[in-house]
This record gives structure tokens, C-alpha cells and sequence, in this order.
């Protein structure tokens, strides 16, 4: 009997143990260029994003999360190794590694150290899209990173199917153009022919394969980057005549310093108004695609019986510019541009919404202890797990972010938006009151009764930029000014 009940023990402990060993799995989704504005959970109706709802609906979203910078490159290298921008003095279109050295550890490589199955599909760290998304490389990647690492190649902007060029094109007579241009093409051929396509298809197999072990599943949609390019039932939603276009302000630009008027404008591209709302139709096809694609994985994370132990995260690298303010593309520091969709998805927390100010850079350290992995404690980023069980925990009071080779400088808080051109401002100010005029029309930083409140942010910003520059990394700034 007291074997029986010695014996008896010891199994349950043993299973004790093994309950208490597993570890979560990791699936991390990043979209290409999406912007809170064409995702039906962040309050657009038009776009048809339901598998991002859904998650949305079963995790915690978040409301206020940034950028460090916006631009595919920057953003991706800050948020894989846990560094502001200005601290690595990262700002091109490389990894990160470059800056970081061989001993610092990227997000998924300190899984991969540390026993999981590390693998990224398509676009994680830098990739050119359309171009290595058309031959098939790696881009900018970092090898360290990964177990296993899979590529989407696909004709992008040369698929067959009805195409058009919506920029720099008045008179229609290019129906299509290569490069980081708004081209448009309804593609002929079902889901698998397209990058995003080929991404989900890897990723279901990759789940299917692993599912077994502890894993860190990185997958990188491209889409809505673009070209615009989709199967051509994703357009059928969005006719373009029915497109509304984003309100405007006459002479808009004029209390915007040179610097802040966007590199793809409505007047430079010399679009017509046909053409812009043509691009937002095109946008959303885009985005349609994407969101149908993250579905397939959701569903096959589903299937096999994994929700209960994988975190998922879903978010993009950075925003887009729909014709607000008549700019388009990212680069820009206005709200469009830097702020980002995130959602995270942890077993056993319930569905909330959380106001707090979170940026990118804060997943790395914030999903090493959710599983309890020990990552740097040089890491910049902040561990925002409270807010997974206490929605109305604030991690933050203001985000930072910068962008056009780190020289324009954004600090955001719930009442102001400060942007700076250069480090003494010589290039020029924008201060907008986001409780009043959240769609940033009246630029206040040169109204003699808001002096105190430039002061205020310049000193915050100051601070900030010592802090950032506080770090590990062995940089002399003094000689990047």
C-alpha cells in the first residue's frame, strides 16, 4: 500500500514538474505599413479586417502604441533588439546588428539560446518590398536570430491581373511601375501566388510541424506595402467611387515647417482626386489580403490545439499616410504615420483595452517575462505585461520616436504632440492639443500663449535624448551630430 501511495506521489509531482516546465509558445505577426486607420477594430468601419478583430476581441489592444521610427528598417531593428534608434544610431535599411555587435542578443535569438525552435517567414527584419520580395532574398536580416528562416518570392507588381499606377502618372498613360511606387494590380489567381499567400501557407506548416516543441514563430506579411497587389476579389469591397476621402484644411501646409510636409504629397505625386481615393481602395484591398492571411494562421494555431499555451502578438512596423493632410507613405511624425495597431494575446488573460502609451521596443522584454526568459537588462524597452491584467495600468506617460536619419524628434503625450526639427529646432516646431485637434491642423508651437508648453516639451525631449544616449553601446554621439 505504501508503495501504491509512494508510487501514486510520484507521478503526480512528475506531472506537477512537467505542467510547470512547458513553456509558452511565441507566434509574432507583423504587418508591412498598416495604420491604425485601416483596421475596423481601431473605429473605421470600411476596411474588412475580421481575423484582426476577432483577435482583438480576445486580447488586449492597444490604443496608444508607437513607432520609434517610421520607416521599415529603423522600426524593425529597434524593436527586434530592444534600442531606441538614437541610441544604436540605427537609420538605415539594415538589421540593427550591424550597431549591436555579435554578443547582444536579438528578441527571438535569446529564445533560440534558450531552447525553442526560432524561425522566421518573409519579412521580419529589413526587406525591400517589392524588390527582394521579387528574387527572393533574405534582405537585411540577421541570421543569429534564427533556427530556420523561409522566404515568399513572388511577381509582386508584375502579377498578372489588371494593374495601374495611382502616382506620378496625371494622364493614366503608365499602367504599372516597379520600385516603392502606388501601383495597384487585381491579380488573377487565388491566395498562394501572392507573398502573403506563401507566407501563410509556410507558417500553417511550420505550426503543424512544431507543434511539439517550444517555438518563436515570426511571421512578416508584407502587405499593405506596397504595390498594392491582391487577388482581385479583395477589391471587390472597396469600389473606389465610394471611397471618402480625408477631411482637409485650406493652406494646410502653411503653418508646417518645410520639413514636416511629407515626401509623397497629392501635389508631388500630381494625383488626381480619382486617384487618391483609387489608392485608399487599393490600401484596403491590400489590407483585406493581409487580415485573410492571418486568419489561415489563426485558425491552423486552432486546430492543433495550441491557444492555451501561445502568446500571439499582432502590430505593424510603423503607420501610413491615406491622404491626411494630403501626405502619403510613413516618414512622417504626425499620428498616421508613427502610431501602430498592437495586440497581445496571452493564455489565460481576459479581452481588455488599454489607453496606456506603449511603443514597440517594449515586446522584447515584456514577452521574455512572460515566459521567463532573463533578457538584457541594458534593454531601453519597458516590460508593459500590468497592463495585461490591469487595462487602465499606465506603463508610460509619453512615447518618443524620430525619424529622417534621427534628426526630427517626436514626444507625444495624452495632451500634446511635440514635434522638433534638429536638435536646436532650427528647421522648425509643430505642437497640436490631441484633446482638441486630434487630426493635427493647428499647429500651436509658434502662438505666443502656448511658449511655456514648447518650453515644457523641449525640456522633455532634452531629457529624453540624454536618457536614450545613457546606454552600453559605446557610441560618441558628440561626433553623429
Amino acid at each position: 500500500m505504501i508503495r501504491i501511495i509512494l508510487f501514486s506521489f510520484f507521478i503526480g509531482l512528475t506531472t506537477i514538474q512537467a505542467q510547470e516546465s512547458n513553456k509558452y509558445n511565441v507566434l509574432f505577426i507583423i504587418a508591412d505599413d498598416l495604420t491604425t486607420t485601416a483596421v475596423s477594430a481601431y473605429g473605421n468601419p470600411v476596411p474588412e479586417t475580421p481575423n484582426i478583430d476577432k483577435l482583438a476581441s480576445e486580447g488586449v489592444k492597444y490604443t496608444r502604441a508607437y513607432s520609434q521610427y517610421p520607416v521599415c528598417g529603423p522600426s524593425r531593428a529597434s524593436m527586434m533588439f530592444g534600442y531606441y534608434p538614437t541610441a544604436s544610431t540605427t537609420y538605415g535599411y539594415v538589421s540593427g546588428r550591424e550597431n549591436m555587435g555579435p554578443h547582444r542578443k536579438s528578441w527571438p535569438q535569446l529564445f533560440k539560446d534558450n531552447g525553442y525552435y526560432s524561425a522566421r517567414v518573409s519579412k521580419i527584419y529589413h526587406m525591400g518590398v517589392p524588390i527582394d520580395i521579387e528574387t527572393g532574398a533574405h534582405g537585411e536580416d540577421d541570421a543569429a536570430s534564427w533556427t530556420e528562416r523561409f522566404n515568399s518570392q513572388a511577381a509582386e507588381w508584375k502579377s498578372e491581373g489588371e494593374a495601374e499606377l495611382v502616382q506620378n502618372n496625371p494622364y493614366g498613360h503608365k499602367p504599372r511601375q516597379g520600385g516603392n511606387v502606388m501601383t495597384i494590380v487585381k491579380a488573377e489567381g487565388h491566395d498562394t501566388i501572392q507573398s502573403d499567400g506563401k507566407t501563410a501557407k509556410t507558417a500553417v506548416n511550420l505550426i503543424k510541424k512544431h507543434k511539439d516543441e517550444p517555438f518563436f514563430l515570426a511571421v512578416g506579411f508584407v502587405r499593405p506595402h506596397v504595390p498594392f497587389v491582391a487577388p482581385e476579389k479583395y477589391f471587390e469591397p472597396y469600389p473606389y467611387q465610394e471611397m471618402i476621402l480625408p477631411p482637409q484644411v485650406e493652406n494646410d501646409w502653411d503653418d508646417i515647417p518645410q520639413r514636416g510636409i511629407n515626401y509623397v504629397t497629392s501635389v508631388n505625386a500630381k494625383m488626381t482626386e480619382a486617384q487618391e481615393k483609387k489608392a485608399i481602395a487599393g490600401y484596403y484591398a491590400s489590407v483585406s489580403f493581409m487580415d485573410a492571411q492571418v486568419g489561415k494562421v489563426l485558425q491552423t494555431l486552432e486546430d492543433e490545439g495550441l491557444e492555451d499555451n501561445t502568446i500571439v502578438i499582432f502590430t505593424s512596423d510603423h503607420g501610413f499616410h491615406l491622404n491626411e493632410h494630403r501626405f502619403w507613405m510613413k516618414v512622417s511624425l504626425h499620428e498616421e504615420s508613427v502610431r501602430v495597431p498592437l495586440i497581445i494575446k496571452v493564455p489565460g488573460k481576459k479581452p481588455a483595452v488599454s489607453h496606456s502609451f506603449v511603443e514597440l521596443l517594449d515586446l522584447y522584454p515584456t514577452v521574455a517575462n512572460l515566459v521567463g526568459l532573463k533578457a538584457s537588462k541594458d534593454l531601453q524597452g519597458m516590460d508593459i505585461g500590468k497592463t495585461l491584467d490591469d487595462p487602465d495600468f499606465e506603463v508610460r506617460d509619453m512615447i518618443f520616436s524620430v525619424t529622417q536619419g534621427g534628426k526630427s524628434f517626436l514626444i507625444r503625450n495624452k495632451k500634446w504632440a511635440y514635434i522638433q526639427y534638429d536638435e536646436d529646432a532650427r528647421s522648425g516646431m509643430e505642437l497640436y492639443d490631441m484633446e482638441i485637434d486630434p487630426q493635427q491642423f493647428n499647429n500651436l508651437a509658434y502662438n505666443p500663449l502656448y511658449s511655456d508648453v514648447v518650453l515644457k516639451m523641449k525640456e522633455a525631449l532634452n531629457s529624453k535624448l540624454r536618457k536614450v544616449r545613457d546606454n552600453d553601446l559605446g557610441i560618441d554621439y558628440s561626433s553623429r551630430q
